[in-house]
């Protein structure tokens, strides 16, 4: 991610002490992402990835990583925490949260085929299963409450026509959310940020996902679009790929089937997952932090993808009869 928090070698000399993977021998900053700052760490035991946190506390912090530390105990191919000596997953660096993860082998695969997709549905369902006894508890933090408190941030700087559409947006989602359907949606633990650039595979076989520091409890369904708009779409216009979607429900159905609410809940769901991610960039965008390495993402890409969801039927989640 961008590199807020500047971390030297020498800042790790007496650092790295206290986890049980030797001295640290190189650190290179990650550049991709708005977040946190994330680095490449090598040490005398291996590849890691070491996280110093921006915007996520010490409180809020062990929902995430004990997240991970359960998906990976019960087979999901996620980074693993380490502990300290005292078996702490979260300590102080340079006055700010941080945690060192395994790494994990591949590459993100930017160019996705129906091959890649139904593998990303398949481990998105388990994940789903094996998060649903996880005991701790904390809301989607970038979920409707913050859509409402954010979108006085930004309206002065759109177009009229596309303040409207935010106000419209926020509307319809907070009347489907209070309505029956949203209520007998599944939900548990989601991702809530499973775009390309966070899964890896070697060739064709998914080796794990990363970056859980969205993740929260919410609607399996959102979590579901989330990943489906950005799998499962023409870059240029947003529209989605009738193989790649085909694809992912499909492997994703196999092992979760899905509801009739959730049928009926599929095009607000994805019509919310654009929205969030339209108005997070449209903050990031409007009031950017400082940061070493940042480039903030363009918002109209998720403003074409939420008139899209809009306009279009959303595909069918229920195989036909």
């Amino acid at each position: 991610m961008a590199v807020f928090t500047a971390v030297t070698l020498d800042d790790l000399t007496q650092w790295m002490e206290q986890f049980p993977l030797g001295q640290a021998v190189a650190l290179k900053g990650i550049a991709s992402g708005i977040e946190n700052s994330n680095f490449f760490l090598t040490t005398e035991r291996g590849e890691y990835v070491l996280t110093v946190f921006e915007n996520l506390n010490f409180d809020q912090l062990p929902f995430y990583l004990q997240l991970m530390r359960h998906l990976a105990e019960r087979g999901i191919p996620v980074p693993a925490p380490v502990a300290n000596a005292q078996g702490e997953l979260v300590v102080p660096l340079r006055g700010k949260p941080a945690a060192i993860v395994s790494k994990l082998e591949g590459a993100s695969q930017m160019d996705p085929q129906p091959v890649h997709c139904a593998d990303v549905g398949a481990m998105l369902a388990r994940m789903h299963l094996a998060a649903a006894d996880f005991p701790l508890q904390q809301p989607n933090l970038r979920g409707l409450d913050w859509w409402q408190a954010t979108m006085p941030q930004v309206l002065s700087h759109l177009t009229p026509e596309n303040a409207q559409l935010l106000r419209s947006e926020v509307a319809f989602q907070a009347d489907f959310a209070a309505g029956a359907t949203y209520a007998q949606l599944p939900r548990g633990p989601v991702h809530a940020d499973l775009f390309r650039n966070n899964v890896m595979f070697v060739g064709e076989k998914l080796t794990g996902c990363f970056d859980f520091y969205f993740a929260g409890v919410d609607t399996w369904l959102f979590d579901l679009a989330v990943t489906v708009n950005d799998w499962c779409i023409d870059q240029g216009s947003g529209v989605l790929d009738t193989a790649r979607v085909n694809a992912l429900l499909a492997a994703y159905r196999a092992v979760r089937p899905f509801t009739a609410e959730e049928e009926a809940a599929w095009q607000p769901m994805l019509r919310a997952a654009a929205l969030r991610f339209w108005l997070s960039r449209l903050y990031d965008f409007y009031a950017p932090r400082e940061a070493e390495l940042l480039t903030p993402h363009d918002p109209t890409h998720f403003e074409r993808i939420l008139r899209e969801r809009i306009a279009t039927p959303a595909p069918r989640l229920l195989p036909q009869e």
